[in-house]
């Protein structure tokens, strides 16, 4: 009885050990380094925060001023050609996307069957980098090459933090979602940055 006793307080605690745990709930992930949201934004081609030097600097990406069209009175033609980036910004981004996605399921099936070696982890980890870099330029070269389509005027129309001010993502599991003027945690970007550590609420701009 009392060894009955012993084994459920151990299970307890070791529940309420997990509860607390920043990881909590991220066991079953299919790749454990990544949220469902962050997958699908991979595979959808979306920036998750990866072109934030251009968009706090007033590069804006071609979706945004696509979205701001007629407020920055934008000729068909500039429509046109920008229309045609985020075409071509979407057709590279995906298949990069798809590719860290294989890289970091691959990382995560080395330590699920402790395959894992000095070596091997190297090398895993200097791809995904190679991977993420391509991604992030992928990214920021849309936001420039936007930025050379619009005049002047127009890009002094777009306030460097009204740009985001969009709709925005939270990977949490109730699918909160930011208020339209919280820029979210820092932290939450520091994928752009080459880490998967996110932040406060994991939360990013959907639309970056």
């Amino acid at each position: 009885m009392k060894s009955l006793a012993a084994v459920i307080g151990f299970a307890l605690l070791t529940s309420a050990a997990l509860a607390q745990s920043p990881y909590a709930g991220m066991q079953t992930r299919p790749i454990k380094a990544l949220s469902q949201q962050q997958i699908d934004d991979l595979k959808a081609g979306r920036g998750m925060g990866l072109a934030l030097p251009a968009e706090l600097n007033g590069y804006p990406g071609p979706a945004h001023v696509l979205e701001l069209g007629d407020q920055l009175g934008l000729s068909a033609d500039q429509k046109a050609r920008i229309q045609g980036l985020f075409d071509s910004m979407k057709a590279e981004a995906v298949p990069l996307g798809a590719k860290l996605l294989e890289q970091e399921a691959a990382l995560d099936r080395q330590f699920a069957s402790r395959l894992v070696t000095p070596e091997r982890l190297k090398a895993a980890t200097k791809a995904i980098g190679v991977t993420q870099g391509e991604l992030r330029d992928t990214h920021l070269k849309y936001h420039l090459r936007t930025a050379q389509i619009l005049t002047p005027n127009q890009m002094q129309s777009i306030p460097r933090s009204g740009v985001i001010a969009q709709r925005r993502q939270c990977n949490m599991t109730a699918s909160i979602k930011c208020s339209r003027n919280d820029l979210c945690s820092a932290a939450a970007f520091s994928y752009a940055l080459g880490s998967l550590a996110f932040g406060k609420n994991n939360c990013w701009p959907s639309t970056l």
